[in-house]
């Protein structure tokens, strides 16, 4: 597996997850986060965000970590492997309450510039809704790649065994 996608609710442990299975398996780790925003949060040009992207599809090996669900079909036709991490609400809020509130780990670089954590309803309504809108799409995505391993994460000890086969 050289190429993965990895989606998921925010709070859900993507970015941490990407981090270690990139230093397990030497692969390079890119965030969307770093690319869908320029500084304070402000939203890329959506064909120079689709460019940037495809540049880091267009390599070798990656893990690409983020969701951007309108362009998800170019991750997921090229990748070896889809991830899809649905931990719980409750706990995927009260990471994003907590991280809000505590250092980032410097060694997670998903952001970019001047993009600090922040806590908005808009967030907590895109982390409640999230499946309602991925669903679908990983419906007719899968219909359209069935040779793509799909795997759902639903629990942090679901991911040891990915990390440590």
């Amino acid at each position: 597996m050289n190429r993965i996608a990895i989606i998921g609710r925010p709070g859900s442990g993507k970015s941490t997850f990407a981090v270690a299975l990139s230093n397990k398996r030497h692969l390079p780790v890119f965030h969307l986060d770093k690319i869908f925003f320029t500084h304070h949060w402000k939203q890329r040009n959506r064909e120079e965000f689709l460019k940037l992207q495809q540049q880091w599809i267009a390599l070798p090996q990656w893990i690409i970590d983020g969701n951007s669900l309108k362009s998800l079909e170019m991750r997921y036709q090229s990748a070896d492997l889809v991830i899809v991490f649905l931990l719980p609400k409750w706990k995927c809020f009260w990471r994003i309450i907590q991280r809000r509130f505590q250092d980032k780990n410097p060694v997670i670089d998903d952001r970019a510039s001047n993009c600090p954590e922040k806590l908005s309803l808009k967030l907590l309504y895109y982390t409640w809704s999230f499946e309602r809108r991925l669903f679908p799409i990983l419906s007719e995505l899968q219909k359209k790649y069935p040779d793509t391993p799909l795997t759902f994460i639903t629990s942090d000890q679901e991911t040891t065994g990915l990390i440590h086969p």
